[in-house]
């Protein structure tokens, strides 16, 4: 697995949501396995295996989130350069077809949240703007069509 980088907050989020997962959900989920086996016969119980089933789903669940941890990398926010567009800069763009403005920063798939702002780095939007510079121009093919961003500032 490749390299993910992170802002301070975003993996101090990751590791909380993996301590949740690890302390309160797993033993949750080892007391509704146990309940349902006190049901009796399981091999007609239901609840034993949709138990079953969310333990297996958590465990993955767990199991890539400390792979992503493993490949963690926190940026150190002195050491950014906003020359041109890198990760967890701040990106003001104009969409020339609506004349709207818009701020964007560009984080890891696990940070993304569209309403904060906070878009991918694998996003089609965060793709076309990585490695540009202030007054360049890109066209970005997204699900309503093509549209053409022009990089106002960028910013840390």
């Amino acid at each position: 697995m490749a390299l993910q980088y992170f802002s301070k907050e975003g993996l101090e989020n990751l590791k909380n949501e993996l301590h949740q997962l690890k302390t309160v959900e797993r033993p949750k989920i080892s007391q509704q396995i146990a309940e349902a086996r006190d049901k009796g016969d399981l091999s007609e119980n239901a609840e034993y295996d949709a138990a079953k089933e969310a333990q297996g789903l958590l465990e993955h669940k767990i199991s890539q989130m400390q792979q992503i941890l493993g490949n963690a990398r926190v940026i150190d926010e002195s050491q950014m350069d906003i020359s041109k567009v890198m990760v967890l800069n701040k990106v003001k763009v104009k969409n020339h077809k609506t004349n709207a403005v818009v701020n964007y920063q560009l984080v890891s798939e696990k940070e993304a949240d569209l309403k904060t702002g906070k878009i991918s780095v694998k996003s089609p939007i965060g793709i076309a703007l990585l490695g540009k510079v202030v007054g360049e121009k890109v066209d970005v093919t997204v699900p309503a069509g093509v549209i053409t961003l022009e990089i106002l500032e960028i910013s840390i």
